[in-house]
């Protein structure tokens, strides 16, 4: 290949890299901005709340915030978490808000459940098999040898009825010594 060839070709792959970061760099600038935003509006939303209850009672602030402020209860609550828990807003720089939020333990749910797609709720089993195997987490806390025991005995029947799960020769061995046994 030619120089001829390949330099439009380069140069249009550097036009696009500058491009690729120009925007890199205005999307991390407004991702601040929104953070900064939020930070500020729980801060305001702070101090009014402080006002109304002072002024007008505990009750009250539920309705000030639906016919004052725009987005939900929820927003409003994560807005003020945000500003009550990070004390300089400088803190929360090249993070979004949703990264900041689970920084901070504000938990966070799609901007609508309309544009989301359906989940189907997780199989009765599966969800105790999740449970279970946190409960037995080994880094959650040491068992004594008392729990331990406890734990395998209290467990045993589960444990016969996985294995045959996932021990397929185990189901002809049960089988057959319950049909020997009358």
């Amino acid at each position: 290949m030619s120089a001829l060839t390949t330099e439009p070709a380069a140069s249009e792959i550097n036009r696009l890299h500058a491009e690729i970061v120009r925007q890199a760099n205005a999307s991390k600038q407004a991702l601040h901005s929104a953070v900064v935003a939020a930070w500020q509006a729980g801060q305001l939303l702070l101090g009014e709340k402080k006002r109304v209850q002072r002024t007008m009672g505990g009750g009250v602030w539920q309705l000030w915030l639906k016919r004052h402020f725009l987005g939900s209860r929820r927003t409003a609550q994560n807005y003020m978490r945000l500003a009550d828990t990070v004390a300089d807003e400088c803190s929360l720089q090249g993070m979004s808000l949703r990264q900041a939020y689970l920084r901070l333990g504000i938990a966070t749910e799609p901007k609508s459940r309309a544009g989301s797609a359906p989940l189907q709720a997780l199989p009765r089993h599966l969800r105790f098999a999740h449970r279970l195997l946190a409960a037995l987490q080994p880094g959650a806390r040491p068992l004594t040898p008392e729990q331990n025991d406890t734990y395998r005995q209290d467990l045993r029947p589960l444990y016969e009825r996985l294995r045959v799960l996932f021990e397929p020769g185990i189901a002809n061995i049960r089988g057959a010594a319950l049909s020997n046994n009358p």
